[in-house]
C-alpha cells in the first residue's frame, strides 16, 4: 500500500519542517484509507517512501499517536487504529452529544457573516464532482468542513479543543470510510441544510436536535454496516 503514496519529500534543512510535512502526508494517507486500518507501521519503509531520516519520522509518528490515528501494540509496534464496532459506536455517541451542544451554541453565537460563510461551505459541497455523481460526500478538512465550522462557531474553547483537535482526524477517518454508503451523501446534504436553517433562525434547541439526529443517522448506518457484514459471514459459514 505504501508504494501508492506520494513521492519522497524534497530534502530541507529544517528538520521540524520535514517532520511537519511527513506528519501531514501520513495523516492524510491514514484518514483517506490509503494506509488501511490495522496496518503495521514500518519505520524503515516509511523512511524510504518519504525520503527522510528516522528522527523526523519518529516525531511525526508520536504526533499521530496523539491524534489516536496510531496505537502502540506490545511486542508489535505502531499500527493504524482500527476501532471495534463497540468503540466506533461509543465515538459516535460522544459526537452526538457534544456536536449537538456545539450546534446549539453556534445558533446563539455565530455572527451573520459566519452563517453566510457556512452557507457558502454547503454550496461548495454541492458542486463537488463526487457528490454530483452520487458516490460520496465532500471531505475536505478544516474551514471547508461543515461540522468543523459549526464547532468553531460554538465559541466554546473546550469543545473546540476536543472535537477539532484531539478527536478530529479520527472522526474524519470514519466519516470518510462511511461517506460512500448508497443514498447517504444526498441525505447528509439535506440534513446539513436543515441544520443551517435552524442556526440562521437562531433556534438553538432545534439546531441541537437536528445535529443529534444527523449524527444518530450516521450511527445507525454504521450499525447496519456491521450487521450486514455479520449476516454475510454467517451465511457464508452456513449458519442460520
Amino acid at each position: 500500500m505504501l508504494d501508492q503514496l506520494d513521492p519522497p519529500i524534497i530534502a530541507q534543512d529544517d528538520s521540524e519542517t520535514l517532520s511537519e510535512n511527513v506528519f501531514r502526508r501520513i495523516q492524510a494517507a491514514i484518514v483517506k484509507g490509503e494506509i488501511a486500518p490495522g496496518s503495521k507501521i514500518s519505520e524503515p519503509e516509511l523512511a524510504r517512501t518519504y525520503g527522510i531520516s528516522r528522527g523526523p519520522l519518529r516525531e511525526a509518528i508520536h504526533r499521530l499517536e496523539g491524534q489516536r490515528l496510531l496505537v502502540r501494540v506490545p511486542h508489535v509496534g505502531a499500527r493504524v487504529v482500527s476501532l471495534s464496532h463497540a468503540e466506533l459506536l461509543e465515538l459516535y455517541e460522544i459526537r452526538e452529544s457534544l456536536e449537538g451542544m456545539a450546534c446549539r451554541l453556534a445558533a446563539e453565537r455565530m455572527t451573520v457573516e459566519e452563517i453566510d460563510e457556512l452557507r457558502h461551505v454547503l454550496e461548495t459541497h454541492e458542486r463537488d464532482a463526487a457528490f454530483q455523481a452520487g458516490v460520496g460526500y465532500y471531505q475536505q478538512e478544516g474551514d471547508f468542513d461543515f461540522h468543523y465550522r459549526i464547532i468553531q462557531g460554538s465559541g466554546n474553547r473546550t469543545l473546540t479543543q476536543m472535537l477539532c483537535g484531539e478527536l478530529y482526524q479520527l472522526v474524519r477517518m470514519y466519516r470518510i470510510q462511511f461517506s460512500t454508503t448508497p443514498n447517504r451523501p444526498r441525505q447528509a446534504f439535506a440534513e446539513h441544510h436543515r441544520i443551517l436553517d435552524a442556526i440562521a433562525d437562531r433556534d438553538g434547541e432545534l439546531a441541537e436536535l437536528l445535529m443529534r439526529r444527523h449524527i444518530g443517522a450516521s450511527k445507525r448506518n454504521i450499525a447496519r454496516h456491521y450487521q450486514d457484514g455479520a449476516t454475510k459471514t454467517a451465511t457464508e459459514r452456513g449458519e442460520s
